[in-house]
Order: C-alpha cells, then structure tokens, then sequence
C-alpha cells in the first residue's frame, strides 16, 4: 500500500504575521511615529517605543480582523486571493481570536504604560475599521473607504497624545490630511481593480457610480488635499523642508490627479497607476519632513513667515 504524498499545510509564524498586512502597519507606524516626534514636550524613549508598539499591533489587529471577516470577499478577488486565510494557511477562527486578542492587548497597554487618552484614541481606530468600515459599510456603501479611512488618519494624533496627554488643532489636521488623501488613494487602485470587486460583490465608487465619476471625485479630493497638506506650515508644526515637499509633490499629485480624470484608457488605467504611486510618496514626503525637521531642529513656521511679512 503506497502513502499519499500530499501532505497538509502547516501554519507558520509568517502566516500570522502575513495576517497584520506589514505593508499598511509600517505607514500607520510612520505616521504615529510623526504624531509623536511633531508634539511639543519630551516622551522616554521607552514610554515612545510602547505607543508605537501599540500603534502597530492594533494596525495589525485591525488588519487580521479585517481579514477574517472578509475572508469570503477575499477568496474571491485576484489580489487577495493569496491571503493566508483563503488559502487555507490559518482558520477564519484562529484569525479571530489572534485579531482580538492583539487589539484587547495593544489598547490595555497604551492605558497602562502611556495615557488614556492615547489607548482611547487607539481602541476608537479599531472600532472604526473592524466595526464601522469592515462589517457596516464596506458591504453597503460606496463611501465604505471614505467614512472608514478615519481609523487609517488617527495615528498621528495617538502619537501626540502619548506625547502631550491632550489635543490641539495641529494634530487634528495631520488627521484631516490622511482623510482626505484616503479616497483618492484607494479609489485609484479601484479604477483597476474594478473588476476584482464586482465580482465579489463590493460596491467601490467605480463599480456603483462608473469609472468619470470615481475620477471626478478623485479630482475633487486631491483639489482639497493639496492646500490643507500645506497647512501645517502655516500654523508651526511644519517647517520650509515641510513646505517645500508639501507644495511640490502636492503639485505632483495634483497633475496625476488630473491626468486620471482624463484618462480615456478604462482597460489599463495608466493614470491611476501613476496616481496611486504618486500617492504613497506624497505620504511619505509629508511625514518624512516633520520627523526629519525635528529630528534636526529646522525651525517651524508661522503664518507670517511662510508669507513673508
């Protein structure tokens, strides 16, 4: 009697952290981290490292209770059909219970070691994509990424508030910035991979309003987006390499915002690939500049030197 070669699949460390989606971890980490260098005042580095930790294991909480909840949606779009849970790699109940228990963790933590305010910031981000985005909206609305994206935004006022114990207008803004840049980010994967969530039943603004529209409103949100990336120059909490990088990649992103929305190539999406890269620098640039200026003690600005009086 032969013996089957086939041999069942073993979950591995990689398949749970796979269940975090490192990928958007490290920007929630980045900008927390950007929150936290950017507040006024001093933090212990260990009292800053905990926040961050806290910050990146509730990301990744939310992500793998994303996940699990979704797995069916997953399983059946090409982009995510490799996920560890459609791919039989770790059961729907053990993503569960792993989600659950880094979230209940991560928010604990934060009350104990850093402020309540912090943890009650951290544990309002969790609700807010598992509860509001992942099982309310996503399957109903095609605003899911726009209501939803709040949770993505509220890192950087987590980190000022592990830093200052309250908050201010600054750190509200660098919240509204991730919100407004959310939409036009998400919505430009979305051109290409409109497809992808038609067939599994998710009514992303291309599939629900059609293709000129999702580009319109990507030129709406990028047309708000571009001036208020600059205002945290204006109000002293960024600097001129602040101003410099916020002004010229949002004029970047502004010309591929409007290159998408006179994109006639509905097959390959040209311009919206652009955008959405565009988009991760623009990210990227911003907050790179308030940690770099910090970190090296550029001056900030105020409102009247940034205009010159």
């Amino acid at each position: 009697m032969s013996l089957s070669l086939t041999q069942p699949r073993v979950t591995t460390v990689g398949d749970f952290f796979a269940l975090l989606k490192p990928r958007v971890m490290s920007l929630v980490v980045f900008t927390g981290l950007a929150g936290i260098v950017a507040a006024p005042g001093q933090l212990h580095p260990l009292t800053a490292f905990t926040a961050l930790l806290c910050i990146a294991v509730a990301a990744g909480a939310s992500g793998c209770l994303n996940m699990a909840y979704d797995s069916d949606i997953d399983a059946l779009m090409t982009r995510t059909a490799t996920r560890p849970i459609p791919m039989g790699a770790v059961a729907r109940e053990d993503a569960l219970a792993f989600g659950w228990t880094l979230s209940v963790a991560s928010v604990a933590v934060m009350g104990l070691f850093v402020n309540f305010l912090a943890a009650g910031l951290l544990a309002f981000t969790v609700f807010v994509y598992v509860g509001v985005y992942t099982l309310w909206l996503k399957r109903r609305t095609p605003q899911n990424i726009v209501i939803g994206g709040l949770s993505g935004a509220l890192p950087p006022a987590i980190g000022w508030a592990a830093v200052t114990g309250d908050l201010t207008l600054a750190p509200v803004l660098l919240v509204a910035i991730i919100f407004m840049w959310t939409p036009p980010h998400f919505w430009a994967l979305s051109l290409w991979r409109s497809e992808d969530y038609a067939r599994a039943g998710v009514p992303m603004l291309p599939v629900v309003k059609g293709k000129p529209h999702t580009r319109l409103q990507i030129l709406l949100y990028t047309l708000v987006l571009v001036p208020l990336g600059v205002t945290p120059a204006l109000i002293g909490v960024g600097g001129p390499l602040y101003l410099a990088a916020s002004a010229g990649i949002g004029l970047w992103f502004l010309w591929e915002a409007v290159a998408t929305y006179r994109e006639k190539n509905e097959l390959k999406e040209p311009a919206a690939h652009r955008l959405f890269g565009v988009s991760l620098l623009y990210m990227t640039a911003l907050f790179a500049a308030l940690i770099v200026e910090k970190l090296i003690g550029l001056p900030a600005l105020s409102l009247s030197m940034a205009l010159g009086s």
